[in-house]
């Protein structure tokens, strides 16, 4: 086994350069992962145009498939993983005792809370941290006493089987978190790899109307998304996106709203009149920027129900994989393209919009 891990390093200016990294040691709490392969999500675009700025060079990627090939006595009994096991990893390292983790919230645990604090997590930590391999771009994983983590069916396909977090968030987000349920209205704006999943998701818990809204480059998704479940989808570049919500429910609009858009926040905007009295609006991602002038008098007159979401709880990732597994729906046509270390750069410009505009879920594989 080689003393040295070859991983992809994010850098300021949109680059990326491999380096080497010397092999951790083992300690009796820890361990190592050779990756098998770890998708490129949607969050891996903003810190990778902002974050290694300011907190300096760093590993991304944290939705990582691979195999358990080192173990520390402590770890493997709190783990319960043995050597060879395929596992995916959550990207959260929580503390295991706080208010947060003790109730099952633990992604918002402040030791492993990226976004509101100065933890850790794997994928959004910077290499000054030893022992530097917090990310899934690489050959090999530290694996951190924290680490949460999910057996994996050795028959699911490894591009596959990293979408194990998306489908964990569709989960969480559209049933757990959205409460949609048998004969839900629910419309989800943005056909990415999370608004597939909760596509997914919201299929699973009964919905009776899905529609998913998105723009002319989304073409190739919005057809997707009713491979995948949509009863309807809708192009707003062409169809006025309230009205056609309004003909589809007879005016009564839709019980659950989720915004996976990667817009800004226009799309708050239209998601809140999207909702029906008494009704649920989910936000679930960054939009950089606060909402003019926004008038708080409207979730008051309609009795709306706005909530702020991000992540996964570990029943959700789990049920994500069981969807995997089931084969019931084509996961496969949502894993598009794959890149080695050398082409990092490349996988994070396509995310981001400024590679080819027909992906939809990538990945890396550290062996290609």
């Amino acid at each position: 086994m080689p003393n040295t891990i070859l991983a992809a390093v994010a850098l300021t200016q949109k680059q990326v350069e491999l380096r080497e990294f010397d092999r951790p040691e083992i300690q009796a709490d820890t361990g190592i992962l050779k990756v098998e392969k770890t998708g490129v999500c949607g969050s891996d675009w903003p810190y990778f145009l902002n974050y290694p700025a300011s907190k300096g060079p760093l590993v991304l990627g944290h939705e990582t498939v691979g195999y358990v090939t080192g173990l520390g006595v402590s770890a493997a009994k709190r783990w319960g993983v043995k050597e060879g096991d395929r596992v995916a990893l959550e990207e959260y390292l929580p503390c295991g005792h706080c208010h947060y983790c003790r109730t099952g919230d633990y992604r918002l645990c402040d030791a492993t809370d990226t976004l509101v604090g100065t933890g850790i997590r794997y994928g959004s930590t910077p290499i000054s941290v030893q022992p530097s391999l917090w990310g899934g771009f690489s050959q090999e994983q530290y694996l951190h006493p924290n680490t949460v983590f999910h057996k994996v069916p050795s028959d699911i396909p490894a591009d596959q089987a990293t979408l194990a977090l998306p489908l964990g968030n569709g989960v969480e987000w559209a049933v757990f978190q959205g409460g949609a349920t048998l004969g839900s209205v629910v419309v989800i704006q943005g056909p990415g790899q999370q608004g597939l999943a909760c596509v997914c998701a919201a299929r699973e818990a009964g919905a009776s109307c899905i529609i998913v809204s998105g723009l002319e480059v989304d073409s190739h998704r919005l057809a997707l998304a009713k491979e995948m479940g949509a009863h309807h989808v809708i192009n707003i570049e062409r169809e006025d996106l309230l009205e056609s919500v309004a003909d589809l429910t007879a005016g009564l609009m839709a019980d659950l709203v989720i915004d996976c858009s990667s817009g800004g926040p226009d799309s708050l905007i239209a998601g809140l009149h999207l909702a029906r009295k008494g009704g649920r609006f989910l936000i679930c991602g960054r939009k950089g920027k606060p909402i003019p002038q926004f008038d708080s008098d409207f979730l008051f007159k309609r009795c709306l129900t706005v909530k702020g979401v991000r992540g996964h709880s570990h029943q959700a990732v789990e049920l994500g994989i069981q969807l995997i597994a089931s084969g019931k729906y084509p996961f496969h046509k949502m894993c598009t393209h794959s890149f080695g270390l050398n082409s990092v750069r490349e996988a994070l410009l396509t995310v981001g919009r400024e590679g080819d505009q027909s992906a939809m879920h990538c990945s890396v594989d550290p062996w290609q």
